[in-house]
């Protein structure tokens, strides 16, 4: 191959040096419940995981609309507000979606799109840099670590990475063929990496991936200089052998997930494309469990809107870039249903950090704070956690501004550490131990984001959002659990689906529990 073909072929292709269980014995085989046991944890083995990062720090209060408040949203971003009349309601109608999130809409509206509020950490950093670090490693922010979240997850599930056979620990050390964890781009990102490397490769398009690697020889040779040199040239010969290797496995995938009628995605659309090809690659049957996608632009220090006020502010920089993630989103989610995946595959959105809940002068928007999220998937049992955030509208709630004058940010209510946990635990069926180790040996509370129920986090109030797993009451339509150790205290009128009660319910007199069953 000549240098710059081998150049060219590159850019698609880089793998980067560094940069409780339930006993079923008295049961027979063909039970249906063993059956359905066998199904669920068959499932649990092969779902994946897509992660679309928002690179630049996303204006979350033109993202997700309180719409409950618009009048205080209005006065602290009067040259970018949203006008009410455009913006798209969800759920309860107190809340909406920018206007150019009309897939996004649909899909909550179904199900099948989960709003997180205000997403953040302790002790928030303002860095771009520092901020995505925190986000990818997993870390405190005063903590420093050189491995990704996903790729310690990536790490402790699979045995002897690199090193063939590279074993599944979940399903009874099957032996695995396929890339752990693919990124489309150039480059694999700080959430995959491992102790030792990455545990992703970096593709822009199987094809060109294909050309790069596909004339190579996987064979190894015993003419290797001793030491240090020695052992760089003996690494760089084992990812040769695996890039070969995943040529073939993702080629294949490739082109079995060639369907007819072909799939219908938005064009010119960085992030649609992106997730066409996970979409192919995995009803190609390629057992990849984390693929890591990202579109940038989302730096808004001026000109989010289109100049001129009014419905101009639905225009603009910031709306093209939500258009795009959500026809994506709407798209990726299509594709999935139309190959009888859907079930197997949930996604999260991120980005690094919010922006003020003030806009600045120049018709934009400065480093912020807290900022919503979007996981999306047939399998959730969530549309909401949180609630929207508190800029003026509830004098009865804390104030969720850290002050009343000059630059405003929204402050943490959801630790984003706690979707990764759910995404551990109840998505990829890890034990809680295990989620403790691959967060650096801390546990968090779940939010409920795929259990039937929303539980208790802690002893108190009824009315206390943080006494709930979801970050706000229950819903009447959800199922509330209250967990055994905890004392839920109700002076209120509430109304919920069912109640499991595993723990203490005062309720003072006067007051009833509505049950509305199902």
């Amino acid at each position: 191959m000549k240098r710059r073909d081998f150049l060219a072929a590159t850019s698609s292709f880089l793998v980067p040096v560094m940069v409780g269980g339930m006993g079923v014995k008295a049961f027979g085989a063909n039970s249906p419940l063993v059956q359905s046991l066998m199904k669920t944890d068959a499932l649990a083995k092969d779902r994946v995981l897509v992660i679309i990062y928002l690179n630049g720090g996303n204006d979350g209060l033109n993202t997700v609309i309180p719409l409950d408040q618009y009048s205080q949203y209005n006065t602290l971003r009067s040259n970018i507000a949203i006008p009410q009349a455009s913006v798209l309601p969800i759920g309860n109608g107190l809340t909406g979606l920018h206007p150019s999130m009309t897939g996004l809409k649909q899909l909550h509206d179904n199900g099948k799109v989960a709003v997180v509020h205000s997403v953040s950490y302790p002790t928030p950093n303002y860095s771009h840099y520092r901020a995505t670090d925190i986000w990818m490693t997993g870390s405190d922010s005063n903590v420093q670590t050189d491995t990704g979240w996903a790729g310690r997850y990536l790490e402790d599930r699979f045995l002897n990475y690199p090193t063939p056979p590279i074993t599944d620990r979940d399903a009874a050390n099957a032996t695995m063929e396929d890339p752990l964890a693919i990124q489309i781009g150039y480059l694999t990102s700080t959430t995959v990496l491992g102790s030792n490397q990455s545990m992703a490769v970096a593709i822009n398009d199987p094809a060109s991936y294909a050309t790069l690697v596909g004339g190579g020889s996987g064979g190894t040779s015993p003419d290797l200089p001793c030491c240090e040199a020695g052992d760089l040239v003996a690494f760089i010969r084992q990812q040769q052998a695996l890039a070969i290797g995943y040529s073939a496995e993702i080629t294949a995938a490739h082109n079995a997930g060639n369907i007819t009628p072909a799939p219908v995605y938005p064009t010119s659309n960085s992030i649609a494309d992106q997730l066409k090809i996970v979409a192919r690659l995995v009803g190609g049957g390629l057992k990849t469990k984390i693929y890591f996608l990202s579109i940038g632009g989302f730096d808004t220090h001026s000109g989010q809107v289109q100049s001129g006020g009014g419905t101009n502010n639905n225009l603009g920089g910031h709306a093209t870039l939500l258009g795009r993630v959500s026809a994506g989103i709407t798209a990726f989610q299509a594709d999935l249903q139309q190959r009888g995946v859907e079930d197997k595959v949930v996604g999260f959105t991120f980005s690094e950090f919010g922006r003020r809940a003030n806009s600045n002068s120049s018709a934009g928007t400065d480093h912020g704070v807290a900022a919503p999220m979007f996981v999306f998937g047939s399998s959730l049992k969530r549309q909401m956690v949180g609630r929207n955030p508190n800029i003026g509208g509830y004098s009865n709630l804390p104030t969720d501004l850290n002050g009343t004058t000059g630059n405003q940010d929204l402050k943490m209510q959801i630790d984003f550490r706690r979707i990764y946990w759910d995404i551990l635990i109840d998505w990829f069926g890890r034990s809680k131990t295990d989620a403790t180790s691959v967060l650096l040996n801390k546990s968090f509370d779940t939010v409920s984001l795929f259990t039937d129920e929303v539980c208790t986090i802690k002893t108190g109030s009824w009315h206390d959002e943080k006494t709930w797993s979801c970050g706000r009451v229950p819903f009447t339509t959800e199922n509330a659990k209250i967990c055994a150790g905890h004392t839920v205290s109700l002076s209120a009128n509430a109304t919920v689906k069912n109640l499991q009660n595993y723990g203490n319910l005062n309720i003072a007199a006067g007051v009833k529990l509505s049950v509305a069953g199902i």
